[in-house]
């Protein structure tokens, strides 16, 4: 019997997947704890939709992750941070991927999710500093963050 895959399935499919599998367990397993659907001709049509929408869609969120990276990548583009300095030479306040989201979204109407932007620790320091930031699984990209004393 075929059926397409709803859910992974370990040992016998991936999610979306058409495979041939015995009848007894399609109907008895597969069928029953929604897993599987039988594979009809309206159904592997659906299938086909769905995975074109899909792809669309993945499309679609690479264009504007890329579109993002060349706007990060302006020599315009560099965050301002203006903090009040210990006679150390560490910052008061400390900046954080919140803070550098904001930012972007303040000054030049750059919208990234904070947990995108890749800082290991929050920053104390002076200076200028590049952030790593994982735009899409295949895009990355840094911003320029310049902090001055207040």
């Amino acid at each position: 019997m075929k059926v397409i895959f709803l859910q992974d399935v370990k040992g016998k499919g991936k999610k979306g997947e058409i495979k041939e599998v015995p009848t007894g367990y399609a109907q008895n397993f597969l069928l029953k704890k929604n897993l599987a659907k039988e594979a009809s001709n309206q159904a592997i049509g659906e299938l086909k939709g769905k995975q074109k929408a899909e792809e669309k869609l993945q499309a679609e969120l690479l264009a504007e992750a890329k579109a993002t990276k060349k706007a990060l990548e302006d020599e315009k583009t560099v965050l301002q941070f203006t903090e009040k300095v210990g006679p150390d030479g560490r910052t008061f306040g400390s900046i954080t991927t919140k803070k550098i989201s904001e930012a972007l979204k303040n000054q030049f109407n750059i919208t990234i999710d904070k947990r995108h932007i890749q800082l290991d620790h929050p920053i104390r320091a002076i200076g200028l500093i590049e952030v790593p930031v994982k735009l899409h699984k295949e895009v990355s990209a840094e911003i320029k963050l310049k902090i001055v004393d207040a």
